[in-house]
């Protein structure tokens, strides 16, 4: 289905974006959609196109910009993901990610409610005030991983209905973050019970990254999953970057979240495909 007046708003969106990305001095990047490797995380699943894949993120990529010297980077790309099809779920589906050197989560948190504020006042939609809560008052580690996640997803997201940034994360949850205090330093965003954005202070150390890498590849064997091919580029870039931080915000939520859209499916443009309830 095709809605003309989502897709204006999500042109409005895009355009302020965008402003406010020059405002900050950030520049815009294109990096390769085919890649020879496409994430890392156990539970991503990329599309294979041949030997390649569609990317999941720009991540990879973006980070090997960063250690060739740009430091405020942003992109606004297509995205690709073996998912099942739902309100919030689509396997292309396009991601905004950004990096800043020399930042921290707390200053992308400041960062990601400004962009939000500037693309809601694009569409003459009130800023959203947010919430700050550290994860382990929402719900405490309670050392099995498995348990600590159907937990968090049944009972703790359903909750999140508020405008909400929630941070600090068990250490195992950390993927490319790196640890502070115990935790993982990370922050997720939620808006209008959508969880948003995902936010890392970056790991730079690529052994840290080549043994959770390998842990990862394990996990995936275990469960009779091919794994994920190891980027050697990507690892020697880590050891070249600044101290930074990076985060993914998906467009395609953003504007569900701002229009009040019942379904990813009306704020894109793709063919008419069944929707499955994630």
């Amino acid at each position: 289905m095709i809605s003309a007046e989502h897709l204006r708003a999500r042109a409005l969106i895009t355009a302020a974006l965008r402003g406010w990305f020059s405002a900050q001095g950030y520049l815009e990047v294109h990096t390769p959609t085919l890649v020879s490797s496409p994430a890392m995380e156990e539970h991503l699943e990329a599309v294979a196109v041949g030997r390649l894949f569609l990317h999941t993120s720009p991540e990879f990529a973006m980070k090997r910009v960063l250690a060739a010297g740009l430091h405020r980077i942003y992109q606004i790309a297509p995205c690709f993901r073996e998912e099942e099809a739902g309100v919030h779920h689509s396997r292309e589906f396009t991601l905004l990610e950004w990096y800043r050197a020399g930042a921290g989560t707390a200053e992308l948190m400041d960062e990601v409610e400004s962009l939000i504020a500037a693309a809601a006042q694009a569409i003459g939609v009130a800023p959203p005030v947010f919430s700050r809560i550290p994860v382990p008052q929402l719900l405490p580690d309670t050392g099995s991983p498995d348990d600590w996640f159907y937990r968090w997803v049944s009972e703790v997201e359903p909750r999140l209905t508020a405008p909400t940034i929630v941070y600090g994360y068990p250490p195992w949850q950390s993927a490319l973050a790196t640890l502070r205090g115990g935790l993982a330093d990370r922050f997720e965003v939620y808006l209008g019970g959508i969880e948003l954005a995902n936010c890392f202070a970056e790991e730079t150390d690529s052994a840290v990254l080549a043994a959770r890498w390998e842990a990862s590849n394990a996990a995936r064997a275990k469960a009779g999953r091919p794994p994920h091919p190891v980027d050697r580029g990507l690892l020697t870039a880590i050891d070249q970057m600044p101290r930074c931080a990076g985060i993914a915000l998906g467009l395609d939520r953003l504007v569900m979240a701002l229009t009040g859209a019942p379904s990813i499916a009306l704020v894109q443009v793709r063919p008419d495909e069944p929707e499955k309830t994630p």
